[in-house]
């Protein structure tokens, strides 16, 4: 037989992938489930997760939230496969007292473990590249909006967010923001490690003692904020936070006056 013939003779990785499902029912079982494992988790992230998820008030809380969509829709194939495998060998494994007859060997399937294996490389260079785009974008959108931003000191204690407002001379227990205004976070601790969390403004960032760390956004809808610690910080971590709201320039501008506040004109 010439090189030619045996070349056309030669199936392709579709027709040896087709041949296993024909002859091995365990593969069918496992493709079919993970089909169905697959479809069911890139629903979860399209139409289940964002239901769940608290308002989207920034910018920053927009991409936190494509980023949990978008990576469980494209980590759904992965978790397919491993489910589909994993229900086939428990709806088939061994019952009974009496030692199963040995299976046949196992041996190492090239296209299989090499398109596993790219596939895998892919979806993390894809995470890793993702996410330090947006963390590029994030930064420097802070960095043009720093000089017209609202300064917030945030300080932290066993259990209680402090907010003092240079600006306007004024320090609460609430955090209220103006809409539309770029926001730094500059926090401390007066204790233990603590972590700022404005919830719907989608940053995060630690608060420690003898340090100053900072984190910025911008608000871009009316509403409530919840603000918690996410550092565990003591007996009453869980009860470590306090509320806040996204306010309309006018409405902003009266709650500094009621709070004993000056406002420039």
């Amino acid at each position: 037989m010439s090189q030619h013939d045996h070349e056309e003779l030669t199936p392709t990785p579709g027709e040896r992938f087709r041949t296993i499902l024909k002859n091995h029912p365990e593969a069918r079982q496992a493709t079919i489930y993970g089909l169905l494992f697959t479809v069911f988790f890139v629903l979860i992230g399209l139409y289940l997760y964002p239901k769940f998820m608290p308002n989207v008030m920034s910018d920053n809380m927009e991409k936190g939230k494509n980023v949990i969509v978008w990576f469980t829709v494209l980590s759904a194939p992965i978790a397919g496969v491993v489910l589909g495998i994993t229900a086939v060998a428990l709806r088939n494994r061994h019952r009974g007292n009496t030692p199963p007859e040995d299976g046949p060997a196992i041996h190492g399937h090239g296209p299989i473990v090499g398109t596993w294996t790219v596939v895998s490389a892919l979806f993390c260079t894809l995470a890793i590249v993702w996410g330090l785009v947006e963390m590029n974008v994030s930064s420097d959108n802070a960095k043009e909006n720093a000089p017209s931003a609202l300064v917030v000191e945030v300080t932290g204690s066993q259990w209680l967010w402090t907010y003092n407002y240079p600006e306007f001379g004024i320090e609460t227990h609430e955090l209220n923001l103006p809409i539309e205004r770029p926001v730094i976070f500059k926090v401390r601790s007066l204790d233990v490690n603590h972590s700022f969390w404005p919830v719907q403004l989608g940053v995060k960032v630690d608060a420690n003692a003898g340090v100053t760390t900072q984190t910025r956004t911008t608000p871009e809808r009316l509403g409530h904020l919840d603000i918690r610690c996410a550092e565990l910080c003591g007996l009453y971590h869980a009860y470590m936070g306090n509320s806040g709201n996204v306010l309309s320039l006018t409405d902003f501008n009266n709650w500094v006056t009621a709070e004993g506040g000056q406002v420039s004109a």
